[in-house]
């Protein structure tokens, strides 16, 4: 089964084609399609393709799911004996992507080792 490794919003992900991911807010409307250029490695079998630090030419096409907040965080800040306390929390805002296809271009980068 083919993989990638791909980086957005400051996060890296492993996908495959069909898979469902949620990723930091990306700026496109729901049913539209987004492409992530930041392709760090492919995996497919036995070839292996990684780049330094990405491959060139590789893209991952994918479709924008839904736009969602994740579960809410809650940060309590508490000082004993002070009668200090604050509670702060926030959601972080998501966007969920299903994967279509993955390129790695036209550029193979793979050699195999000849048995001698």
């Amino acid at each position: 089964m083919a993989y990638a490794i791909i980086k957005t919003g400051g996060r890296q992900y492993r996908i495959a084609e069909g898979d469902t991911i949620d990723v930091d807010l990306l700026d496109a409307e729901v049913g539209k399609t987004t492409v992530f250029g930041d392709v760090l490695l492919h995996a497919d079998g036995d070839n292996l393709t990684h780049g330094d630090p990405l491959i060139s030419g590789a893209k991952v096409t994918a479709e924008v799911v839904e736009q969602r907040k994740d579960k809410k965080v809650i940060a309590f800040k508490f000082k004993r004996r002070k009668g200090y306390h604050r509670t702060v929390g926030h959601r972080r805002k998501l966007t969920r992507v299903k994967i279509k296809s993955i390129s790695i271009g036209a550029k193979k980068s793979v050699s195999k080792k000849s048995d001698e």
